[in-house]
């Protein structure tokens, strides 16, 4: 059982256009081991504004780590890694790339992009299921990550 009054809630943004693996995504966290939560927009265009803190998304919290799809709509997941590595208040940020392309040139240009992690997202369920729980366990549990931008 976790105890509430001692777990930092980590906050975790998940940029993903397509509802079922949102959905398996939040399912997974909700039954993992760490307190989070999970925020979520479906385009690169949200995910800016989320992380700028910007019209609807005034109040979002910062987030500890981002998931990112490269395939999004309006602006691709490519613009949005770019932004987030070059803004001065977003950088530290860890970006764990989530996506179809196993391309070796797209596992290229994205650790060239200062991407902190990329993963081919598995077609099987199970395997999609191991994925998140490894996501989870390795950078929820394993990783120190930074408390910049979180309330003290």
């Amino acid at each position: 059982m976790r105890n509430l009054h001692l777990e930092k809630l980590t906050e975790i943004l998940l940029v993903e256009d397509n509802p079922g693996d949102v959905r398996l995504t939040q399912e997974v966290l909700k039954e993992g081991k760490i307190l989070n939560n999970l925020s979520v927009v479906s385009d690169g265009v949200q995910a800016i504004e989320f992380l700028q803190k910007r019209g609807k998304f005034a109040q979002s919290p910062h987030p500890d780590l981002i998931l990112l799809d490269l395939n999004l709509p309006r602006k691709d997941g490519w613009e949005v890694l770019a932004e987030i590595k070059s803004s001065p208040n977003l950088k530290r940020i860890p970006v764990v790339i989530l996506t179809t392309s196993q391309a070796e040139e797209d596992i290229l240009s994205a650790y060239d992009c200062y991407a902190n992690c990329y993963i081919a997202k598995p077609i099987d369920l199970e395997h999609f299921i191991q994925v998140i729980r490894a996501i989870e366990d390795f950078w929820l549990n394993v990783v120190k990550l930074p408390l910049e931008g979180k309330d003290e």
